[in-house]
């Protein structure tokens, strides 16, 4: 798949199907990840990959709608320093989209996941006192339909959003 064959096919997915994704697959997503830009390339971030199936039905709790973490081949946890600031925060949003896209390419799908219980994440993953969840992003073959670029696509129109000199 080109670059932007991967970005129009990426979507969320929520079932997947229950085949494990090769090792070779599920780190050239992470190693995305790491090459992501960063500011002042501070690589602010560290990755927890969870595929057993026990640890990613407890992972799955963290969040209220997590449910889809539990039918995942495997969930990456985006790990950043407690009071991480807006600019980690932006640097890990580039991690989460290279890893995504990179999944895309591969014909596998992703969706993502806040984390509101910091202590059940810290159990699950084993987190030291100086790092929290900030997001999840799980990946899996998606149960319904392929990867593959979208043709109807549910985005505001491109003449709404884009505003080219000023306002």
């Amino acid at each position: 798949m080109d670059t932007w064959d991967a970005i129009t096919a990426r979507r969320n997915v929520r079932e997947f199907e229950d085949r494990a994704i090769p090792d070779e697959a599920l780190d050239r997503i992470l190693e995305a990840g790491r090459r992501a830009p960063s500011s002042r390339n501070g690589q602010p971030w560290d990755f927890v990959v969870v595929t057993d199936r026990e640890q990613l039905g407890r992972l799955s709790k963290v969040w209220r709608s997590g449910a889809h973490v539990a039918g995942s081949a495997a969930t990456v946890a985006l790990i950043l320093p407690p009071g991480a600031g807006s600019t980690a925060f932006f640097d890990l949003g580039h991690a989460a989209m290279a890893m995504m896209i990179a999944a895309a390419d591969l014909g596998i799908g992703s969706g993502h996941s806040a984390v509101a219980d910091q202590e059940l994440a810290r159990e699950v993953l084993g987190l030291p006192e100086d790092r929290e969840a900030a997001y999840l992003i799980d990946f899996g073959y998606p149960a319904d339909r392929p990867v593959k670029p979208l043709k109807r696509i549910n985005r505001r129109p491109f003449e709404d959003v884009v505003h080219k000199g000023g306002w």
